[in-house]
């Protein structure tokens, strides 16, 4: 996706060190560091590498003392990070250690908004310990949900609302491209369900996933969820499923297309979108339908049929299922979504993709919003606006840095992490 303002590359100043495994590294002073693969940034952003040596960091967060908080997907656990903050993009790492040891943590992470009590995932648990900002210690630790399908998709993504803080999302994924299962709610996953903190808090021993009440279902693998600060909406992105065909056409270079999809408030039960099925595995959305055969009226955005049209297997099946508020390219594997302070920005962070030629993603773009909305209508072409590229995208995977997970400090400044490269970016101008 092209971007719709000139790109120039910017020489990007490291803050810290690597290694932070090290205890030596306890406390350090800024150093200068280059970035592994140095991104492309849009005019009015700057970015540098805050950090690097970590492994695999996925979900991120800031505490109330200002702490950056990692999930290290590599068997890591959890990375506490103490920063000294100056202005613009002038932050420097004082000190890293490991906070929580748990090899089995591979991405959700959510604190309560009394900063009190943390919130982990691993592929089939979630954990809660109590938490002590200042003193940046965890103890207490707790088996609050359990049974999240151990197979498929394996990161189990949390949120936390902030206008309904009583409630904590819990998503599983698909166990497959196509999880047929899923067909019902009652397999537990491609869906997301809530719970009260306050009884998981209470309770004695842990409850069942899908004893939580189904906010949405038919999401084969939504890993980014973001709660829109002005309206308190809840949105999420989807990767869609891979080797598309329809009526034995080959479709999958260009479609589907990803989704970026809105859920309403958490707390509304009777909003349409409380407890929707959102398509997946029988509908999925429409990125290029000029390639799409039986076409009866197929443009971006529009849900159809997986596999062959005829008999009861037709695109009147998706009708009833909410159908995405935007539409993103096939395959970019958007990861993570935070909106700014206002509501006015969803910065989204594609990891890339793995089932086109050629690569497409592996970048952070941002949908503009409005009184709660994405700007672009449903069938935009152009949803998002690039603000980190790779220089060149034929050299991903493994030659590229690829986004992952997303985070705002006090200051307003966004902070992405990078999982194959090992480092975490702060920028300004978000």
């Amino acid at each position: 996706m092209a971007s719709l303002f000139p790109l120039k590359s910017f020489t990007i100043l490291a803050l810290t060190s690597a290694l932070l495994l090290s205890p030596a590294l306890a406390q350090t002073t800024c150093a200068t560091i280059s970035p592994k693969y140095a991104p492309v940034v849009t005019a009015g952003y700057t970015a540098k590498v805050l950090m690097n040596g970590l492994t695999a960091p996925r979900g991120m967060l800031f505490d109330s003392q200002g702490n950056l908080l990692i999930v290290e997907q590599g068997g890591a656990g959890v990375r506490l990070v103490k920063l000294t903050h100056g202005d613009g993009i002038n932050v420097c790492v004082a000190s890293s250690k490991q906070l929580i040891n748990d090899p089995s943590l591979n991405h959700g992470i959510q604190l309560t908004g009394d900063g009190k009590t943390l919130f982990v995932s691993s592929e089939t648990i979630v954990y809660s310990y109590t938490y002590d900002a200042t003193a940046g210690t965890v103890r207490a630790k707790k088996t609050v949900i359990t049974g999240l399908s151990p197979s498929g998709h394996a990161t189990r993504t949390l949120l936390i609302s902030k206008q309904n803080p009583d409630q904590i999302l819990v998503q599983v994924g698909s166990n497959a491209n196509i999880d047929s299962a899923t067909t019902e709610a009652s397999s537990g996953r491609s869906q997301a369900r809530i719970f009260s903190i306050n009884a998981l808090k209470a309770g004695t021993s842990s409850v069942a996933y899908t004893t939580g009440t189904l906010f949405a279902w038919g999401l084969r693998n939504s890993i980014g969820w973001a709660e829109e600060p002005t309206t308190g909406g809840i949105w999420s992105n989807e990767n869609s499923l891979d080797d598309a065909k329809r009526n034995g056409v080959d479709v999958h270079m260009n479609n589907p297309g990803e989704e970026l999809n809105y859920h309403g408030v958490l707390n509304d039960t009777k909003s349409p979108q409380f407890g929707a099925n959102y398509g997946y595995p029988l509908c999925i959305a429409a990125r290029d339908p000029t390639i799409l055969p039986a076409n009866t009226k197929i443009q971006i955005g529009t849900q159809f049929v997986y596999g062959t049209v005829g008999g009861i297997n037709t695109d009147d099946l998706c009708a009833p299922k909410q159908a995405p508020r935007l539409t993103f390219p096939a395959h970019t594997a958007p990861i993570d979504l935070k909106f700014n302070t206002n509501g006015s920005a969803l910065y989204v962070t594609f990891h890339g993709s793995w089932d086109r030629q050629p690569p497409d993603g592996y970048r952070m773009s941002r949908v503009d919003f409005k009184n709660g909305q994405p700007l672009r209508p449903a069938n935009s072409a152009n949803p998002a606006v690039n603000i980190l590229t790779n220089a060149d995208n034929t050299k991903c995977p493994n030659d590229c840095f690829r986004p992952s997970g997303l985070a705002w400090d006090s200051k307003n400044r966004l902070y992405m992490a990078s999982d194959s490269t090992g480092e975490v970016f702060v920028i300004s101008g978000a």
